[in-house]
């Protein structure tokens, strides 16, 4: 939220963002912030509600009840870092064209209206993306909350590998020679745990950055649970995810290039081992295209349409579905919502977050400080089939914990180029 141009701005703060992230209403030092009085109406619907959407809404509440003390809402309140915040009750005039019924559009109507009072720049801040398109019909400035974003497009998001031509064969011989090379021979600044390809002519040579070396890759794939990958991408996320120095691993990649099914394997060597007592499995609930409605049954019975990839995992690798049941008997695989994760304390656990393109970062932080001594989670995702409303490719949890992790020797990063379900699958992926 910085003001690019110097000058003092009004933003006007939507529902959407608040429920995203609580500390919004705190984020923009220096501006003035109008908070329309619908907003609070709204909030008072969610502060029921567990989990992330109604700690946020409660936590709003408390906020502005304790700015009470300092002065009038009504009037504006000034916090620190020079911030004033104040409700706005006095315009909804609903632009012609527009539902005067719905609340986004009486918030609209107020833009419009303080747009015409002020002379300093007014923004609408929305993760609703047809708001903000309204709004700019209207002539009001509009943009999404940017505070958590990092990238500022998708080419530029971190892919966990980097690929080297050079013109000295030694340093690949070296390689194999000495089983390392020092990363300064490549004179490229590398992540902790990023893959290299370092090509000379016909030679070449794969390896991974640790501390100080560029060593070759691990798998560490119990002997019953044997995996053979498919392409080097696949090499990668192997020694990611078989490597006990790396506590989280972010896996991004189109459909059918092996993120569930490797993680799945890696995970029950990771038991056969003994490196950990257990499995847990969590997502969150979105549905692809209309909602099912409500699901009859046990937590078990809910969750089943959500096992199904799993259990078509399950069926490649054993042909049948017998071991996974009997894992689940046993309690050494468990099955999670995403929000029944917190107040939990995963220790010995190797946590699996599927579809993790379609949690907040939010929601994210909520799983990883969940994770206790001894354990490891992995989050999987495409970021490109989000079906989240108002998260896209830049701004979904996934793709900020890579961003925000990448620098650190306890994480690791890899992004599966190849489709490797068939052929159809992959050329499907690619022209549809």
């Amino acid at each position: 939220m910085t003001d690019k141009i110097g000058k003092r701005k009004t933003f006007i703060v939507d529902t959407s963002v608040l429920l995203y992230d609580k500390c919004a209403i705190h984020s923009f030092p220096g501006n003035d912030v109008i908070i329309p009085l619908i907003v609070l109406d709204e909030l008072d619907r969610f502060k029921d509600k567990p989990g992330l959407l109604g700690e946020n809404a409660r936590y709003v509440n408390r906020y502005l009840d304790d700015l009470r003390s300092q002065g009038s809402l009504h009037d504006g309140v000034k916090i620190d870092h020079d911030q004033t915040i104040r409700v706005d009750i006095n315009h909804y005039d609903v632009p012609e064209g527009l539902d005067s019924a719905t609340g986004d559009n009486k918030i609209i109507g107020l833009a419009v209206a303080i747009k015409q009072e002020l002379e300093s720049p007014v923004i609408m801040v929305t993760k609703d993306i047809n708001f903000r398109i309204k709004c700019d019909s209207l002539g009001v400035y509009a943009e999404d909350y940017y505070k958590d974003r990092i990238v500022h497009d998708v080419s530029e998001i971190y892919t966990g590998q980097e690929e080297f031509e050079v013109d000295d064969p030694t340093l690949i011989n070296r390689f194999y020679e000495l089983g390392g090379i020092d990363p300064r021979d490549l004179d490229y600044d590398l992540h902790s745990n990023q893959f290299v390809t370092v090509k000379y002519g016909n030679q070449s040579m794969i390896g991974v950055k640790t501390k100080n070396n560029i060593q070759h890759l691990t798998n560490n794939m119990g002997k019953t649970i044997g995996v053979t990958p498919r392409n080097k991408e696949q090499k990668f996320a192997i020694d990611l995810l078989t490597r006990d120095d790396v506590k989280l691993v972010t896996m991004t990649g189109i459909a059918g290039s092996g993120k569930t099914y490797l993680t799945l394997m890696a995970g029950l060597s990771g038991l056969q081992e003994k490196k950990y007592d257990r499995i847990v499995i969590t997502r969150s609930l979105q549905t692809v295209g209309k909602e099912i409605g409500f699901l009859p049954g046990d937590i078990d019975d809910k969750m089943s349409p959500w096992l199904s990839p799993i259990l078509d995992n399950f069926r490649t690798a054993f042909k049948d579905v017998t071991y996974f049941e009997m894992m689940r008997q046993k309690g050494q695989i468990e099955v999670s919502p995403l929000a029944f994760i917190r107040g939990r304390t995963f220790n010995n656990t190797f946590l699996i977050v599927d579809e993790a393109q379609n949690s907040t970062i939010h929601e994210l932080k909520t799983i990883i400080t969940r994770i206790g001594e001894n354990s490891k989670v992995v989050l999987l995702g495409d970021t490109d089939q989000i079906d989240t409303p108002y998260l896209d490719s830049l701004s979904n949890g996934l793709t900020i914990i890579v961003e925000k992790f990448k620098q650190y020797d306890i994480a690791g990063h890899i992004t599966l180029l190849k489709g490797e379900r068939s052929e159809l699958a992959t050329l499907a992926s690619q022209v549809i």
